[in-house]
């Protein structure tokens, strides 16, 4: 299985956070902090534009944050606006900071229609205290009464928190229109399964893909169930979101969202493939004896996780169990306590 380290990374070093860096004629590597469980930082994009700036993703809203913003806007713009803030999805790391820029340069915001009205909807969307539809989901999936209470007191507004006002417009973007962006042509590729309508973006003249969090090179892109969908199947939204990118050779750079910029999109895409599909066959077998979504966990992690860990590998375990459950391999039911149990339709041949 080809994995990150098969892959060619022409930057040894990442940028200096707040210090841009050209990796491509006219495009500049703009890093930030960034405070998550096991991500520091988040790369953004600044690109050459014919009357400015164009700004893809932008940071998650914090005051070091702005004020490295504000330090970039007085020293590495030349005086030049920026005359556009491209989202690529709606996750407060990518649009946080959304609003604020477009408001202090009057510039617009070009995003999917549904990652901006995802990203709307949450913001709008915040309560002092978590609704029952919300508790009632974690209580099916085997949260103790202590843990419900927790979600209770932390309210229903996190989103809200870190990302500043989501502009009430879009300029929308579709998969496979063009962006003319200094006079070169951004091809749109949108993937699913993380985010709802993820946007990325293609220079075929300079050999450059934008890949946000849809294409990463050492880890794996978070992809969850959560209360609002809790039937969905994000994962094989993912999964067949792989294919999307039949025209983008090794020898494209590929400029993500987390990790350093690498060559080599086709080999992580089999590797990619290939992961998922081991983590669905490794939870298909440990479904032969039912099994609570909580139990999981140390099956797919193998360390016991942090809350928040926790919290987001429990989206992930429901997700792959959606996944086998709509291909046939699993079913769902309910024990004694109204929880989740999981069990394999039939024994496989191997599992033993």
């Amino acid at each position: 299985m080809a994995d990150s380290l098969t892959l060619d990374y022409p930057f040894a070093d990442a940028a200096a956070f707040g210090q841009p860096q050209e990796v491509a004629p006219g495009i500049f590597w703009l890093r930030m902090p960034l405070d998550l469980t096991g991500l520091d930082h988040i790369n953004l994009w600044l690109l050459d534009d014919t009357d400015g700036w164009t700004i893809v993703d932008t940071g998650m809203d914090s005051e070091r944050i702005r004020a490295i913003w504000t330090d970039v806007f007085k020293h590495h713009l030349g005086g030049r606006p920026v005359v556009r803030v491209i989202c690529t999805h709606f996750h407060p790391d990518h649009m946080g900071l959304a609003g604020w820029l477009c408001d202090h340069w009057r510039a617009p915001l070009w995003a999917t229609r549904q990652e901006w009205l995802f990203g709307r909807m949450l913001y709008l969307d915040a309560e002092d205290a978590a609704p029952d539809w919300y508790i009632d989901h974690y209580r099916r999936v085997g949260f103790s009464d202590e843990a419900l209470d927790k979600l209770r007191e932390r309210g229903f507004n996190n989103y809200r928190s870190i990302v500043s006002p989501v502009p009430a417009q879009v300029h929308g973007i579709r998969d496979r229109d063009v962006i003319d962006i200094g006079g070169r042509g951004w091809r749109v590729i949108t993937g699913f399964g993380h985010s709802p309508e993820h946007a990325c973006l293609y220079c075929e003249e300079l050999g450059v893909i934008i890949s946000g969090d849809q294409i990463l090179p050492r880890i794996t892109p978070h992809i969850g169930v959560y209360p609002s969908e809790a039937e969905g199947n994000p994962l094989q939204d993912y999964i067949d979101s792989l294919d999307r990118f039949p025209d983008i050779g090794d020898d494209v750079l590929d400029l993500p969202a987390h990790g350093l910029p690498f060559r080599g999109v086709q080999r992580r895409l089999e590797y990619l493939r290939r992961h998922h599909a081991h983590r669905l066959t490794v939870l298909e077998e440990t479904c032969i004896e039912p099994t609570r979504v909580l139990s999981m966990l140390k099956v797919m992690f193998g360390r016991r996780l942090k809350p928040f860990e926790a919290f987001l590998g429990v989206g992930e375990a429901i997700a792959h169990l959606n996944c086998l459950r709509a291909d046939g391999r699993i079913v769902r039911e309910e024990d004694d306590d109204g929880v989740w149990v999981y069990r394999a339709k039939r024994a496989r041949a191997d599992a033993a």
